[in-house]
């Protein structure tokens, strides 16, 4: 959707839209406009929508007005985008080509005002390619908002946010394709095109190189799927200083049929995105490029599908990680720690990170204890995770922090190994971080954040659709901010 910014609204812009904060009609409004709002009860809470007509020198003008919350609420900034998205999700297939965006009474400053417009670009992202009969209706016909009466510096302040949007709809992307479309070999090709002339640095490991570093068990998982060969992708962006790298790393798996431990057939198809943890890196990386962050960052997917065929890992198989430690394969739908592990360890040989934050859609048993309304958290450093709390927090994207402990850890010894990949039924998010957490060395600032929950939705969100919602991207985006200031 296209942003610009005028001094007044063209003729043939008809329907203008005027963020109004709670209990604070605008007195340039028409008495009859007013009179509609109060008979229907529209008092201005977060993303509440009433709309009317208005004679407006001499021409009927639609007018929208979009409640924005309490001025002084502390959750203002998340009201303004909740709002800025109810425009869009009223009038994205209206067939309306254009609308006006109306701050001059809006009682905003320039943050917030590109806090609304947020709101709207991210509600206005959804992937129709594969859709080829849709109705003329059912198509969006919503391009363009012109802002007008903005506060100064609000262009500015967009055009940071609209780089960090940039990086969620990248990782939506990602996340909605089907696995028929993104597989590691395609993931690594659709981030080459994306980032190219950015300036960021790509490195990539294929399997033989992988092989040779010793990653078996990463390539353990990719067993089952010759045609689908693993990759490792590296993403490096030097924005600033000489300081050692902060790390992200995701778990990519493309596509988890669950190996020969395989999953039941309902539902199967959404695992397609559990590449969410790599597809929120990847999105992080554009958009830290995009709106030239000024730190030194390296954003690390390690890619592969999990699939049954004769070729596939076993129940009982012990493989050796690149760390050289040795782990019983007890589940082979326990897998992302498998690919995580290598991917950890050699982010940690290669770049020499300051802290590492890695994201995987890791544990059904994320969801069983924070359902979908908060991502998991695990760390071995307070510091770190109080950081990502609060950048979650700050941003929408809410952390619950959750236990490690020695009395957890012993739960992934193995009789054969020196651990298994799968643990009891109960604590399983718990034990998936335990076993992650054998990979970290010399007590480098980790977090781990089980994100099962939080980067596919059944139903439209605040600021999202149904499907992909970018989950991680703007946390990310934080928390280089607030603890890099980058």
């Amino acid at each position: 959707m296209k942003f610009t910014f005028a001094e007044s609204l063209s003729p043939e812009i008809r329907t203008s839209v005027v963020p109004v904060a709670e209990d604070s009609l605008p007195a340039f409004l028409p008495n009859a406009l007013k009179e509609g709002a109060k008979e229907n009860r529209f008092k201005g809470k977060p993303g509440q929508i009433f709309e009317g007509f208005a004679e407006i020198d001499g021409a009927v003008r639609q007018i929208v007005l979009a409640g924005t919350g309490k001025a002084g609420a502390a959750d203002r900034q998340a009201a303004l985008e909740k709002a800025g998205a109810a425009v869009i999700a009223r009038y994205l297939t209206s067939g309306k080509k254009s609308v006006g965006v109306d701050f001059s009474e809006a009682n905003v400053d320039a943050a917030g005002a590109a806090a609304f417009l947020m709101g709207m670009r991210l509600r206005s992202w959804r992937i129709d390619t594969y859709r080829t009969k849709l109705k003329e209706e059912q198509k969006p016909s919503l391009t363009e908002a012109v802002v007008i009466g903005a506060p100064a510096g609000t262009d500015a302040a967009w055009d940071d946010a609209a780089a960090v949007a940039t990086g969620v709809e990248f990782t939506r992307e990602l996340v909605s394709e089907p696995a028929n479309k993104i597989y590691p070999e395609t993931f690594v090709e659709r981030c080459k095109e994306r980032l190219e002339g950015t300036g960021i640095e790509i490195t990539v490991l294929t399997v033989e190189e992988m092989s040779a570093l010793g990653m078996g068990a990463l390539l353990g998982v990719g067993q089952g799927s010759i045609d689908r060969p693993a990759r490792i992708i590296a993403m490096h962006w030097k924005g600033g200083g000489s300081e050692a790298p902060l790390a992200f790393v995701g778990k990519g798996v493309t596509f988890d049929s669950g190996g020969i431990s395989i999953k039941p057939a309902a539902g199967m198809e959404e695992m397609k995105w559990d590449m969410g943890g790599a597809g929120a890196v990847a999105g992080t990386m554009l958009a830290l490029a995009a709106r030239k962050a000024k730190a030194n960052i390296v954003g690390i997917c390690g890619l592969t599908e999990n699939m049954p065929d004769g070729n596939a890992q076993r129940p009982g198989d012990v493989v050796t990680s690149m760390s050289g430690q040795t782990i019983e394969v007890i589940n082979t739908d326990a897998e992302g720690r498998l690919v995580l592990c290598d991917a950890l360890h050699w982010c940690q040989e290669t770049f020499k990170p300051s802290k590492i934050v890695d994201l995987a859609t890791l544990t059904g048993a994320i969801l069983v204890s924070l359902g979908k309304e908060h991502a998991g958290l695990f760390s071995n450093n307070d510091e770190l995770s109080d950081a990502l709390t609060a950048a979650g927090k700050s941003v929408g994207e809410k952390l619950w922090r959750m236990p490690l402990a020695p009395e957890y850890d012993r739960l992934m010894d193995s009789q054969i190994a020196d651990m298994k990949n799968a643990g009891p039924r109960f604590g399983g998010s718990i034990t998936a971080a335990q076993f992650l957490q054998r990979f970290i060395m010399n007590d480098t600032p980790w977090a781990h954040l089980d994100v099962a929950g939080m980067v596919w939705a059944d139903k439209p969100g605040a600021t999202w659709d149904k499907g992909a919602t970018g989950y991680g991207v703007r946390l990310l985006d934080r928390l280089v901010r607030d603890t890099l200031n980058g």
